[in-house]
């Protein structure tokens, strides 16, 4: 009786474990073209697994053109990560005309270079947070809008949300405020258009550095980790 308890825990702390795991990530055979069967595990097939490497900045006149075009042309990953975001689409709008700044929203990671973390950011949504990131090419920034992402604003003490974005990535612009209007947004791009001329957005240099720290933090609130630690 004692040794079929044993089995039947063992078997419980087992499926506990994968249980985040969805059916169509799980390792599993499948038919290739050929006919030969291979071995597919979705989960680390599909993404890069070597660890972000540090990109060294040019030299010289060639840095610095570099940076006024990237400062110029700041492509925001259209993601909403909490209140903040209705804050977002009047900037879009001719009374406070973001294109003027050379700042437009695109749709995906990959053609973005900019993230705004938009107000409270919950524990489930920052795991989508880090996986959008990472898949933004370098170099990338990140402003973060509102008190909630400074000191967890007025959920410091919730369950569910985090209370320092900077323990989980870099941050280049903070901009306080519950919740900041469109002008302040529109002064923090301002401000990341001066760190980014004066050579100092770095952050996606800082991540891979700092690659193990980052993701120990993240690893600590994001109980059900069900991808690989780099998602490039």
């Amino acid at each position: 009786m004692n040794e079929l308890l044993k089995k039947a825990e063992a078997n419980a702390s087992t499926k506990e474990e994968k249980s985040f795991v969805r059916p169509e990530d799980e390792e599993r055979e499948v038919i290739a073209p050929d006919g030969s069967i291979i071995k597919v595990n979705p989960i680390y097939d599909y993404f890069s697994g070597e660890k972000p490497s540090v990109e060294k900045p040019n030299k010289g006149v060639v840095e610095k053109f570099l940076n006024w075009a990237r400062a110029e042309s700041i492509w925001v990953l259209g993601f909403g990560t909490g209140c903040g975001s209705i804050e977002i689409p009047p900037l879009m709008t001719p009374r406070f005309d973001a294109f003027r700044f050379g700042v437009q929203m695109r749709p995906t990671p990959r053609q973005s270079n900019a993230f705004i973390i938009s107000g409270y950011l919950s524990v489930k949504t920052l795991k989508r947070v880090i996986r959008s990131y990472e898949q933004m090419p370098s170099p990338k920034y990140v402003i973060a809008l509102g008190s909630c992402t400074i000191n967890g604003g007025m959920y410091y003490d919730s369950y569910s949300t985090i209370n320092r974005l900077d323990k989980y990535m870099p941050v280049d612009v903070y901009i306080a405020g519950c919740m900041p209007r469109p002008e302040a947004l529109l002064a923090g791009f301002v401000k990341l258009k001066e760190i980014i001329k004066s050579g100092k957005g770095e952050g996606a240099n800082l991540y891979a550095e700092n690659f193990d720290e980052y993701k120990a933090n993240q690893k600590k609130v994001i109980k059900d980790w069900n991808m690989p630690d780099y998602n490039w």
